[in-house]
């Protein structure tokens, strides 16, 4: 099993524990090694309510970035009514960039 498989492997279980709703949407998270994309998810419809990424962003270090990402997740999150969300890792371990789109989005006041 390779670095991949393991991680979708954990995915598939945090996800059996967890789901998104109208009023708790899934706040997720997806790491490359370049960006990080942020999507909340309604998983009773089905539909994506809000996403950020760091595409377009200016240089900094990636945890910066991951920080500002979830600040502004939060932000456009708030304008469109959400307040509390299920926080999704995607199979990452909470920690590094992970941990820090999590700080970010409590700081801009989401609630997990």
């Amino acid at each position: 099993m390779n670095k991949a498989d393991r991680r979708v492997k954990i995915k598939y279980r945090v996800r059996n524990k967890i789901s998104g709703t109208a009023e708790r949407p899934r706040l997720s998270v997806f790491r490359s090694n370049k960006q990080i994309y942020v999507q909340i998810i309604n998983d009773d419809e089905g539909r994506t309510l809000v996403a950020a990424s760091s595409l377009g962003m200016e240089k900094m270090p990636k945890k910066e970035q991951a920080a500002k990402v979830g600040e502004k997740i939060a932000q456009i999150a708030l304008e469109a009514g959400i307040t509390q969300v299920v926080f999704d890792r995607n199979g990452y371990l909470y920690h590094g960039r992970i941990q820090e789109v999590a700080n970010g989005a409590r700081k801009g006041g989401l609630k997990f």
